[in-house]
């Protein structure tokens, strides 16, 4: 049988519960939210272990902020068994210390590392590729379709780039939107909000200009197409205003 621990779907319900398997020295076969569907040789164990919303200062007075933003990438992943790679992460810690990042020979570190290095990348490119439009409400709205859960990323770098804006991200993958309102944001479902779809009196004016500037800065002769793709992946032109007429 494989023993499942079961964790609610959020950060400090798997911290809290990893503290606990870690102090008493227990190693899980998984660790699963709590609406895993179980497999036949599966034995589903729910500690109902309290929540500690003070578990991340700790972990970071104990890991390290460096170590910390690894687990953190890893758990916003879209990585199968996150949880066990992080539990593994965490465990090897105690053995290695500093000098942890640095144990590539070992399959957790590495994998670590590894999934850190992708969600960090498509969070750096998305910097570049979120277009927003203004909507006739004056709000600025942007839907995106993430690979990772980088939503909260994205809202703290566009709070200091737009902070003087009302602004919405819509992660249509995961169906959850983040909502600016000049002050902080607050990331919801979708299902919870309506968004206004008709764009401002302005905006379509904007759009072409911006298609005009594109087009006419590019230099037909020296267009490599693949080498467009390497940087801009076509998963996401649906979303760029410039290049999705182009689908």
């Amino acid at each position: 049988m494989n023993n499942i621990y079961l964790y609610n779907n959020d950060l400090i319900s798997l911290l809290s519960l990893i503290k606990v398997l870690l102090k008493n020295k227990i190693k899980p076969d998984n660790i699963k939210v709590i609406d895993y569907n179980k497999n036949l040789f599966d034995n589903l164990i729910n500690l109902n272990i309290k929540k500690d919303n003070n578990i991340i200062n700790e972990f970071i007075k104990i890991f390290g902020i460096n170590n910390f933003k690894t687990i953190y990438y890893i758990y916003i992943s879209k990585e199968d068994n996150k949880e066990l790679i992080i539990y593994y992460y965490l465990l090897n810690y105690f053995k290695y210390k500093e000098r942890l990042p640095y144990m590539r020979n070992l399959k957790c570190v590495s994998k670590a590392l590894e999934i850190r290095k992708r969600v960090g990348s498509e969070a750096h490119k998305m910097k570049g590729f979120v277009r927003f439009k203004e909507l006739s409400n004056k709000v600025l709205y942007a839907d995106i379709n993430l690979d990772n859960d980088i939503l909260y990323l994205l809202s703290i770098h566009f709070k200091n780039r737009l902070k003087n804006e009302c602004w919405v991200i819509h992660d249509v993958n995961r169906h959850t939107i983040s909502i600016y309102d000049k002050k902080d944001f607050y990331i919801i479902s979708d299902t919870d909000l309506k968004i206004v779809d008709n764009i401002s009196d302005r905006e379509e004016d904007i759009e072409n200009l911006w298609q005009t500037f594109y087009h006419t800065i590019g230099i037909k002769e020296r267009q490599n197409d693949r080498c467009r793709m390497n940087f801009m992946p076509k998963k996401y032109w649906p979303y760029l205003l410039e290049v999705r007429d182009e689908l």
